[in-house]
């Protein structure tokens, strides 16, 4: 049981910390930096890069996502069933579907949508349709990465509290 229980929080100490990191740390200092560097097109390289570094994380999301429920429910067969189980299998499955949504779904279209427009979106006029979705895209991205977050920090709340 013991084992399991590492695992399981193992895996959601990954996912959030990864998301926290990513949020807090990767994200801004690629823009930075590059733009500190005056790179020629140095948004669409800050983009590129840090497209590559999310698109590796969703596997580290899938690989946690799957980790999760599947350690909760040996738990609930080998032993005493943890507290809130249902609900917590349900959060860790919502997290794993919103990071699915993500990676294989909007950053997909991001990406493709940026190799259309050839050029950093936030160097086209305020109106274009282009930024537009780019934008709106961008932000679906942004508000989905919340989901894992929040649910993950619940579930830790939780695992404390077994």
């Amino acid at each position: 049981m013991l084992a399991l229980r590492y695992v399981s929080l193992l895996a959601l100490v990954v996912w959030v910390g990864g998301l926290v990191a990513l949020g807090a740390i990767a994200a801004p200092v690629t823009f930075d930096v590059i733009a500190a560097r005056q790179v020629p097109e140095g948004r669409v390289l800050a983009g590129a890069i840090f497209g590559g570094i999310l698109q590796q994380f969703h596997y580290v999301s899938y690989a946690c996502g799957l980790v999760m429920p599947l350690a909760l429910t040996a738990r609930a067969v080998l032993g005493p069933r943890p507290r809130r189980f249902a609900l917590r299998v349900g959060i860790a499955a919502a997290m794993l579907l919103a990071v699915g949504y993500s990676g294989m779904i909007v950053a997909p279209r991001i990406e493709a949508l940026q190799q259309r427009i050839g050029i950093a979106p936030s160097s086209l006029p305020e109106g274009d349709p282009r930024r537009v979705e780019f934008g709106q895209l961008h932000g679906l991205s942004t508000g989905i990465q919340l989901i894992p977050l929040l649910g993950g920090l619940f579930l830790l709340f939780h695992e404390l509290k077994d």
